[in-house]
């Protein structure tokens, strides 16, 4: 909001995971009100993925209290479109690779309120780059296993 508010000019992208936008999602009121159109990735993994993430790399895949159970019976809970709707904003999703562009240029052309665009993953889809616990910044992991480029030995 505040990087859309300093810069009315300029397209603004909140990128989220699922859970996290259920924590800060309250905002799109604010948005709203204040005639902010943000437009907000949401990446819908139905878990709390950077967590679930953790656990896959570094704790032999023992998940705990991951699983938001978000989708059951082919009903997404809560659904993040109709969400946007209520709160007044315009709420996309998108469910196939193919999507992705239309539902991005979607996003593009409205700018009279804010834009959610649900894009459900699979729940193993992982965030990179990252960094592993207790080391530095430079030890930064670019894929699964994968260094940065000034680490590789080619």
């Amino acid at each position: 909001m505040g990087a859309k508010v300093a810069e009315p000019h300029r397209t603004v992208w909140a990128i989220d995971g699922d859970g996290c936008f259920q924590m800060t999602n309250q905002e799109l009121a604010t948005c709203v009100i204040n005639d902010i159109p943000i437009k907000v990735a949401i990446i819908n993994n139905s878990s709390l993925g950077m967590v679930r993430q953790w656990q896959t790399l570094f704790y032999n895949e023992r998940y705990s209290n991951t699983d938001l159970h978000t989708s059951h019976n082919s009903v997404r809970i809560p659904d993040f479109v109709k969400l946007a709707d209520a709160y007044g904003c315009a709420g996309l999703r998108v469910e196939q690779p193919g999507d992705v562009d239309a539902a991005i240029q979607q996003a593009l052309a409205i700018n009279d309120r804010p834009v959610v665009i649900d894009f459900v993953v699979q729940r193993d889809a992982m965030v990179w780059p990252m960094v592993p616990a207790g080391v530095s910044n430079d030890k930064i992991l670019i894929a699964r296993g994968g260094a940065p480029l000034w680490e590789r030995e080619d």
